[in-house]
């Protein structure tokens, strides 16, 4: 959730939805996102909506007002908004920022309040992000049992230069550590994740967190490229000609040989940044943002999508917390998209997965552009024959140019 201002429409005070928005409620899977903005200490390479105690001050998480109490207040206004129609949350995805800042039981009652509001769905995918200094044995227990079904953990890399690079605040056996805590409170869900190409990682190094991970054996990994962020310590450190802005030909490098490791070890890509060991592991809340499904996010700086709207939090957190507090929507802006604007999201998000996109979701040129793209190996030919545009290796390394082209208008 990166932190710049995006431009949109005013946002009704009230939170209120177009009826056309409304009609389709309930027609596709319902998630919602819980942004907690608090970070221990800032990454030099993050963009992200996020504040440290030092940035935010005294009373700088909403004064009396508690932050899981502006989360209820701003679900139930969802709720309102929404109508009074059965609508069971299908996926909960708690990120930040570094949720597990929050106590254990605090992350609970928010859990409790979105079953009592809306209601959990008989098998909700529950998801927190986790940093592995912040959360013990005790604290995953408490999880756990409060419903939390998966949990996803920022490991970045294995090697103690990189996470310094990074400005990352744990150890490399942390990580090991986390795990086995997590398996021993009962989460059979597992997520790891991981930066490749900081400032001075060699291909040994990623060599040796690929090996930590698949040691680790986790259900699900994600792998992102570094990306220089404006307004960043990184992007300050780059402009200054201290570090070196990471190379695309060795990023391109790096994505290949976590893949070919991956797949040797039995977790197959399902999106172009994501790989798993079973489809049963495949992040749900994920692809509810890749499929175009409908989502209320809480929280400052969260981004919703309910019916082709689109709408954005006000960002601080004590902003938010006084905006919901004296009863208004906290959004701050939103965009309706019209067809053309559903046509390249469409396309822009369908292709980054595995199962593909339909080619009748493209214009008579882009269908044109998947025949070329498919001679030039960058879409599967069998997948195109059977009407689906579907990347190969390589395609996914070239993924924004197979979109442009698909897009010629």
């Amino acid at each position: 959730m990166p932190s710049k201002p995006l431009e949109g429409a005013p946002a009704p005070v009230d939170g209120a939805l177009p009826d056309a928005a409304l009609a389709t409620v309930g027609s596709r899977p319902f998630g919602v996102y819980v942004h907690v903005p608090y970070c221990a200490a800032r990454c030099g390479y993050c963009d992200f909506n996020t504040y440290t105690p030092a940035e935010l001050g005294a009373g700088g998480q909403g004064g009396a007002t508690s932050f899981v109490d502006s989360i209820a207040t701003e679900a139930r206004l969802a709720r309102s908004v929404l109508g009074e129609r059965e609508l069971p949350v299908a996926t909960v995805f708690v990120g930040g920022g570094t949720p597990t800042l929050l106590p254990a039981s605090d992350l609970a009652k928010v859990l409790r309040i979105l079953d009592d509001t809306f209601g959990l769905a008989g098998d909700a995918e529950v998801t927190t992000e986790a940093n592995p200094e912040s959360v013990d044995l005790e604290a995953l227990e408490h999880l756990r049992a409060s419903g939390f079904t998966r949990i996803s953990f920022g490991m970045q890399s294995a090697r103690p230069h990189v996470l310094a690079a990074l400005d990352r605040q744990h150890t490399p056996g942390r990580v090991a550590e986390v795990v086995g805590w997590a398996r021993q409170a009962g989460f059979e869900q597992l997520s790891l994740d991981l930066i490749y190409g900081a400032p001075g990682e060699s291909e040994a190094d990623w060599a040796a967190s690929l090996e930590t991970v698949i040691e680790l054996a986790p259900n699900h990994v994600s792998a992102y490229s570094l990306t220089v962020e404006e307004g960043t310590k990184l992007s300050r450190r780059v402009r200054r000609g201290e570090l070196l802005e990471p190379d695309d030909d060795l990023l391109a490098d790096r994505y290949l040989q976590a893949d070919e490791a991956f797949a040797a070890a039995g977790l197959s890509n399902y999106e172009i940044s994501n790989w798993s060991r079973d489809r049963a592991s495949w992040c749900r809340h994920n692809l509810g943002y890749w499929r175009g499904d409908d989502w209320w996010g809480l929280g400052p700086g969260a981004h919703s999508h309910v019916g082709e709207v689109r709408w954005w939090n006000v960002r601080h957190p004590t902003e938010y917390a006084t905006r919901v507090g004296a009863g208004r929507s906290p959004a701050a802006a939103r965009e309706v998209l019209d067809a053309a604007a559903q046509r390249v999201e469409r396309v822009m998000l369908g292709v980054r997965l595995v199962e593909g996109l339909e080619t009748v979701a493209l214009c008579d040129r882009g269908r044109a552009a998947a025949d070329e793209l498919a001679a030039d190996g960058l879409i599967l030919d069998r997948e195109l024959a059977a009407g689906r545009v579907a990347l190969t290796r390589r395609g996914r390394l070239l993924a924004d140019t197979v979109v442009r082209a698909l897009l010629p208008d």
